[in-house]
């Protein structure tokens, strides 16, 4: 019998490959934008943080799957906290999450799952610091994350104090676990550490907010909202009455404020990168990489608010390419970072705005 093509869609065709190489090709899978940015970092360090992203991804593949009741995705969540902790039940845990993944499930993804075991292991041959750092990050979203899936989403969430939870437990999080492994990396990075930990939760939230506000139309074709309801309340809309046909001024002054507020989180993410050695080129590409599409992101929907579909506000390759090379040519200079970064957000900030937060009821 002719053994399968080595492949995404073949998990045990990858079970021959080296650690590098089967990362290599679920990111991949799972991820092209990570797939691109985390290969730049040094060799020391992309270990790690792939097998980090990719724990974070199986979680995500958990909270995603539509034929997991919340209970199911509880059980699932706490099993795999035990399992990256302890590196042990990674061979069972897969084998009970398999059966239940559903057609909606990407390829990929049903490939991650079915290669936990392999993952895991790798993650159990790190330092101890850094296996400490992976696990922490799970924790904290896989127990977060259930909070949220088990609400009632159809009208957004209460506050803007929910969304910066809801954003943390989703990318923050992460963003504290990277920071620590970039600590442990280099000592001469350590000396920021708590400055790049603090930064790094608003590095993350400035990410995933623009995922949220670009991915809007999608989320309410499932009759989901991830916007907070008090942002809109300011502005004279009720977000119990989004739909896909809206078309409302009000609405779009929400979105304004939202954009604003993102870019503020995204200013921090600048600030997280200058920290960071101006000779370490590989993990300051790896930020600014992410921090300049999430940018251009950010100003295509401030061009587009009437946009309805999240085609419509995703950058083009040019606009990546763009991104590459002008990051590759201006990141040993903190001084031409800040003015690149204050010439494309020039127009994201929403002029005489302040937020006022409303209190948790």
């Amino acid at each position: 019998m002719t053994a399968p093509p080595i492949s995404i869609n073949h998990p045990e065709s990858l079970l021959s490959l080296s650690d590098n190489d089967l990362q290599a090709i679920l990111l991949e899978g799972v991820s092209r934008t990570f797939a691109l940015t985390i290969p730049q970092l040094p060799p020391e360090l992309y270990p790690a943080v792939a097998n980090a992203y990719l724990l974070c991804r199986i979680v995500d593949t958990i909270e995603d799957e539509v034929s997991l009741s919340t209970k199911q995705k509880e059980f699932f969540c706490s099993a795999f906290i035990k399992v990256v902790k302890t590196g042990e039940g990674a061979a069972d845990f897969a084998s009970q999450l398999s059966p239940l993944l559903s057609t909606q499930t990407l390829p990929a993804e049903h490939s991650l799952i079915y290669l936990t075991a392999r993952v895991i292991t790798i993650t159990q041959s790190f330092e101890q610091p850094q296996v400490d750092a992976l696990a922490k990050c799970v924790e904290i979203m896989a127990k977060g994350m259930p909070v949220f899936q088990a609400l009632d989403l159809g009208a957004g969430v209460k506050t803007m104090a929910d969304m910066d939870d809801y954003c943390y437990y989703v990318a923050g999080c992460v963003g504290e676990m990277l920071a620590k492994l970039f600590c442990y990396y280099s000592p001469e990075i350590n000396r920021h550490e708590k400055e790049l930990l603090k930064l790094s939760v608003s590095f993350g939230q400035g990410l995933q907010m623009t995922n949220i506000l670009k991915d809007i139309w999608d989320d309410a074709k499932r009759g989901v909202c991830w916007l907070p309801q008090d942002i809109f309340t300011e502005t004279g809309f009720n977000l119990s009455d989004l739909n896909t046909e809206t078309d409302d001024t009000k609405f779009r002054l929400g979105l304004e404020h939202l954009i604003s507020i993102a870019e503020n989180h995204l200013a921090d993410a600048l600030r997280y990168t200058q920290l960071l050695p101006t000779h370490e080129t590989g993990i300051r590409n790896f930020c600014l990489w992410a921090l300049g599409m999430a940018l251009l992101t950010l100003k295509k929907i401030k061009q587009n608010l009437n946009f309805n579909e999240s085609s419509q506000v995703k950058i083009s390759r040019r606009s990546v390419k763009a991104t590459i090379l002008i990051t590759k040519l201006t990141a040993r200079s903190n001084f031409l970072l800040s003015l690149v970064f204050n010439w494309v957000s020039s127009e994201l900030k929403t002029p005489n705005w302040h937020y006022q937060p409303l209190s948790k009821t």
